[in-house]
C-alpha cells in the first residue's frame, strides 16, 4: 500500500489510471469478524459513478466503492517471470491459434473471426488482437451476424493476467451482458525438461513405455479422445498443421497402445501409425503436439482412467517433446482448465508455470446452439 511520509495510507490513483494495474485496500462491508480491509490487485478497467471495477489476473471482476477506498497505487503492469521462457501475450496467442486452426476465418480489422462447426470454443470464437477498425458496438454486432449466419453462438476470447492482455475488453463485454462461460490457463516452460520427464522408448525392453508417433489421428487415437463422434470438421482442426517445410506447423500424435503401458510391452516405438490398439481396445494413453518455430504446444493428453498415476502422461509428453526438440523447438506451452489441480501438479513438476488466463464470453440472448462445451 502507498504510505505517506507521516505514516498514513494514501489513495494515489485517479480516474486517469483506468487501464493500469493497481493495488487497492478498501473497507470490508460483509467480511468475517475482525477483518476490516480487503486488498485487491488487478487492472483498473473502469471508474464510473463512484465505483471502481478491477479485473484480477484470473479474470474475476471486483467492484469497489470509491467511498470505501483506504489506499491505492499504480503497480507494474505485470510481475517479472521467475521461470519459463520469456514471451508476450500476443506471441503466445498467435502460436496457440495456429495450433488449433478453424476451417473458416475472416478478418474484422485486427480481429479474427473463426468457425469450425462448433467444435471447441477456441476454433469458434473471435481472437481480438488489436483494433476491429470500427466502434466496439458495431464490431460486436458484426460478430453476432457472422456467427448467426453459420448457426453458431457468438463468442469472444479474451485474456487476463499478463502484459498486453485484454482486461478492458472483458469488462466492456460484461457491461453489455456478454457472459464469461469458460476460463482456462496457458502455461509455458522449457522443452528439454519435458523430454527428460518420461522414460526412454521401450523398444520392447523391460520397464519402458511404448509410445507410437504418427502424423494422423487414426482410429485408435480417436478411440481414446474424450470427444466422441469426432466429425470431419473436427479432424481438420486436429490435423490442421502440415509437415515441416510445407508452410505450417508440424503436428504429431502420440499413442500408448493398450497393453503397451509397462514392463514387457511390445511395439515398435517408431513413427508409423501402427495398429494403435490391441484387439480393438482403446489405447492406454494419447497426446498431441504442434511444433511451430521455437514453440511446442501440447494438447489432448489423455490416459485410461484405470491406468492413471503410472507415468503414462509423462511418457507421452516426453516422446512428443523429443520429436519437437529434433525439429528445433526449445520452449513449450499447453492449455489447462483453471480448476484442474491434478494437471497443475503434473505440469508444475515438469517446469511449467502459468503465463495468463483466457476466457470465452458468449453474446447475450443467443438462440444458436452451443459448441461441444470445450474451451
Amino acid at each position: 500500500m502507498e504510505i505517506s511520509a507521516a505514516g498514513r495510507l494514501e489513495v494515489r490513483i485517479t480516474t486517469a489510471d483506468v487501464g493500469k494495474r493497481v493495488s487497492v485496500r478498501s473497507l470490508t462491508e460483509h467480511g468475517p469478524p475482525g477483518e476490516r480491509f480487503t486488498d485487491t490487485v488487478g487492472v483498473l478497467t473502469s471508474w464510473d459513478d463512484g465505483v471502481l471495477r478491477i479485473t484480477r489476473k484470473g479474470g474475476e471482476s471486483v467492484l469497489v466503492r470509491e467511498s470505501a477506498l483506504v489506499a491505492g497505487k499504480v503497480v507494474p503492469s505485470a510481475p517479472a517471470r521467475r521461470r519459463g521462457p520469456a514471451a508476450s501475450y500476443e506471441e503466445l496467442a498467435r502460436v496457440a491459434a495456429r495450433a488449433w486452426r478453424p476451417v473458416e476465418s475472416e478478418r474484422l480489422g485486427d480481429w479474427e473471426l473463426r468457425a469450425a462447426a462448433g467444435f471447441t470454443r477456441r476454433a469458434n470464437s473471435v481472437l481480438p488482437l488489436g483494433d476491429p477498425g470500427m466502434p466496439l458496438d458495431e464490431a460486436l454486432a458484426a460478430v453476432c451476424r457472422w456467427y448467426a449466419d453459420r448457426g453458431l453462438p457468438a463468442y469472444v476470447q479474451t485474456a487476463t493476467g499478463a502484459e498486453g492482455t485484454q482486461e478492458a475488453l472483458g469488462a466492456e463485454l460484461e457491461r453489455r451482458g456478454w457472459v464469461r462461460e469458460v476460463t482456462a490457463q496457458l502455461w509455458v516452460g522449457a522443452l528439454a525438461p519435458v523430454a527428460d520427464a518420461g522414460p526412454e522408448p521401450s523398444g520392447g525392453g523391460p520397464g519402458g513405455v511404448d509410445v507410437l508417433l504418427s502424423r494422423e489421428a487414426d482410429e485408435a487415437w480417436l478411440a481414446r479422445y474424450r470427444r466422441r463422434g469426432v466429425s470431419e470438421v473436427a479432424l481438420k482442426v486436429l490435423e490442421g498443421g502440415s509437415p515441416v517445410g510445407r508452410g505450417g506447423p508440424s503436428v504429431w500424435f502420440a499413442t500408448v497402445p493398450a497393453g503397451g503401458d509397462g514392463p514387457g510391452s511390445s511395439g515398435s516405438g517408431g513413427d508409423g501409425p501402427g495398429d494403435g490398439a490391441e484387439g480393438g481396445a482403446a489405447p492406454a494413453a494419447i497426446g498431441r503436439c504442434v511444433v511451430d518455430g521455437r514453440w511446442a504446444g501440447f494438447a489432448a493428453v489423455e490416459v485410461d482412467p484405470a491406468l492413471r498415476r503410472r507415468g503414462l502422461a509423462s511418457a507421452v509428453m516426453a516422446a512428443l517433446a523429443r520429436r519437437a526438440l529434433d525439429e528445433g523447438a526449445s520452449a513449450a506451452w499447453l492449455q489447462v482448465e483453471a480448476d484442474n489441480t491434478a494437471a497443475h501438479a503434473l505440469y508444475g513438476r515438469m517446469g511449467f508455470a502459468a503465463h495468463h488466463a483466457y476466457h470465452h464470453y458468449r453474446a447475450p440472448r443467443s438462440s444458436a446452439p452451443a459448441g461441444d462445451g470445450s474451451p
